[in-house]
């Protein structure tokens, strides 16, 4: 069921039918549960360090913030609206953001 109170502003909960759907756009990333998921490997440290920098821009702009695991070239990333249980559009958007970031730093997903 859609959470219509947010709607609005991106913050109701998408119906997983729908995550599915636009995830045809977003091939980097797989849906887990209420989560969005992602790995990506960058050419090398300093260029994951760079990825992480532009995700952390992102969701400064987008006052959303994603889970962040980084080991060595390899970065992890997880999505989910913690405040409305699940994912949103902020979420969507936000990682179609990542994928463009990470396609700019040579980084490459991993699945």
């Amino acid at each position: 069921m859609t959470d219509d109170r947010n709607a609005a502003d991106g913050r109701g909960v998408i119906e997983p039918a729908r995550v599915d759907a636009a995830l045809g756009a977003l091939p980097n990333w797989h849906r887990v549960g209420p989560e969005l998921r992602a790995e990506f490997r960058a050419p090398s440290f300093p260029e994951a360090i760079r990825l992480v920098d532009g995700v952390a821009e992102a969701a400064e702009r987008a006052a959303h913030h994603p889970d962040i695991d980084i080991r060595y070239d390899l970065v992890r990333l997880v999505l989910s609206t913690h405040s409305a249980g699940g994912i949103t559009d902020l979420d969507l958007r936000l990682a179609a953001d990542i994928d463009t970031l990470a396609a700019v730093i040579g980084a490459h997903p991993v699945r």
